[in-house]
């Protein structure tokens, strides 16, 4: 699936699941790593494990490969890697601690 096309279809599973404060970086210019990534807020660990699982059933459902997926223990924070999107599906608090909306809008010096 292209990156757009995955992008937009992780961003219907999450609002699916009533996924919070949704936003979504291109971050072709800034790394290598990947071309989007969503950053979403669930109300609780239940809630952020569900969203993270939805995601995941659905890509699995349409032969997208998940490269990675750590966090679903705790569930504070779940991070999905999806090859050209990255997914971090986070609590309010943990959202905010770490503010990667501002992280990702630096730019290098020079």
């Amino acid at each position: 699936m292209k990156a757009k096309k995955l992008r937009d279809f992780v961003e219907t599973a999450v609002a699916d699941m009533k996924g919070q404060n949704v936003v979504i970086m291109d971050i072709q210019k800034m790394s290598s790593i990947a071309d989007y990534m969503l950053v979403v807020t669930g109300t609780s660990s239940r809630h952020v494990r569900s969203i993270a699982g939805e995601v995941e059933k659905r890509c699995k459902d349409k032969g997208v490969t998940i490269r990675g997926m750590e966090g679903q223990e705790g569930a504070e924070w779940v991070l999905l890697d999806l090859g050209d999107v990255i997914v971090h599906v986070m609590q309010g608090a943990t959202r905010k601690l770490y503010d990667l909306e501002s992280l990702w809008k630096l730019t290098p010096a020079g």
